[in-house]
């Protein structure tokens, strides 16, 4: 699905209403929830309604880790004190398990058992269970870390009222949740291809690579990193921009370490490295 722009947005349909109205009632019935909350579309809009609905006992908790890129926490927590709702942090250290840092195809299993391991102590202490934001689209992907949280006993309060990506993008605008046209962001350790290791200088990398690539006005952008090289992956409509700015990009992104800077053809999608991975 493409990102709406405001002119593309529309109001939420009467379905999409009758679906945020299940939702609330289910996370009223929860009675207590801890939200794992990554600043993303889906995350800050449960969130936002979890607080709405239970007051002090919702409790959104966001992972800092090094596969977590620094604006994105950095806007995880502004959103948290814009909309007042309760949030915390907390460190978790996937990087220390060979399981993830080898970088097998189901690595978000055990990035995901490792978030769960923390986030169930605040699930102890305050009763109610781990929420998480996975949406009905969610389910035509491949995702192993959804296998370790259910295996942790999480809820999936989004997916059980039956919305889908597009209608949370819709009942956010009308929230006035800024996140509403936020692009995808998944993990940083996504960019490394499967099998080549994960470590903290590569993700460093990518994250002051990606940043750039924001600030210079590719919103929408992948910098996967093969080595010392540095394929881009932007929406198509970005391609003569980024030819316009070929040199600059090239040579900041040569200043992070990187030898070559190419631009993929296909354009920006979801799971390209997967797509790789299963090929071989």
């Amino acid at each position: 699905m493409s990102i709406p722009t405001i002119e593309t947005i529309s109001a939420p349909t009467q379905e999409a209403r009758q679906k945020l109205a299940e939702l609330e009632r289910l996370l009223l019935g929860y009675g207590s929830l801890i939200v794992a909350y990554s600043g993303g579309v889906d995350s800050t809009f449960l969130a936002v309604v979890a607080a709405r609905v239970l007051k002090e006992k919702a409790l959104a908790v966001t992972a800092d880790s090094e596969s977590l890129a620094p604006e994105e926490l950095d806007d995880a927590k502004a959103l948290a004190e814009r909309f007042g709702f309760r949030h915390e942090i907390v460190r978790t250290q996937e990087l220390s398990d060979e399981n993830y840092a080898s970088n097998p195809l189901n690595r978000c299993y055990f990035c995901k058992a490792e978030l769960m391991t923390k986030l169930l102590k605040f699930a102890e202490e305050r009763g109610g269970p781990v929420a998480l934001g996975a949406t009905m689209d969610d389910l035509s992907d491949i995702r192993p870390g959804e296998t370790a949280a259910k295996e942790r006993g999480s809820v999936f309060p989004l997916r059980e009222a039956k919305l889908y990506k597009e209608e949370i993008r819709a009942l956010s605008h009308e929230m006035n949740l800024p996140t509403w046209d936020k692009p995808g962001a998944a993990c940083l350790s996504s960019r490394i291809p499967f099998g080549e290791r994960v470590s903290a200088e590569k993700l460093s990398q990518i994250a002051r690579g990606e940043y750039y690539l924001h600030k210079a006005g590719f919103r929408e952008c992948r910098l996967r990193h093969h080595g010392t090289i540095a394929r881009l992956e932007i929406t198509p409509d970005k391609f003569a921009e980024m030819l316009e700015k070929s040199a600059e990009v090239t040579r900041e992104l040569q200043a992070l370490g990187f030898a070559h800077v190419t631009l993929d053809l296909l354009g920006l999608r979801s799971g390209s490295l997967m797509e790789a991975a299963l090929k071989k």
